[in-house]
């Protein structure tokens, strides 16, 4: 087993290189294609949206007041509040929850 961890260390470079390096090697021209343009402008959001919207429902003692604080954030990011309040908000719609319902 110890010996192929390097053999995993190793596989693990070589993929992350390749799939960094083969794009700018590939495309050397502009993407002129509007869903391809749209499609790659909207990538980084969407991981992000994925890695933290599993950490955001364990990230409290209950589900339901996880729930409540992910509802808060997107109502008052939606109206156009700003990144402090949203989260200074939501952080205490899971206080209220977890304090007097829970």
């Amino acid at each position: 087993m110890k010996g192929s961890v390097y053999l995993y260390i190793f596989v693990m470079a070589a993929v992350t290189y390749l799939v960094r390096v083969l794009p700018l090697t590939l495309i050397r021209k502009e993407i002129k294609n509007t869903y391809i343009k749209s499609f790659l402008y909207y990538v980084p959001f969407v991981t992000l949206a994925v890695m933290v919207f599993p950490a955001i429902l364990d990230a409290t003692a209950s589900k339901w007041s996880a729930l409540v604080g992910f509802i808060v954030a997107i109502v008052f990011s939606y109206t156009g509040s700003g990144l402090f309040k949203v989260s200074l908000l939501s952080c205490f719609a899971v206080l209220i929850v977890e304090l007097f319902i829970i």
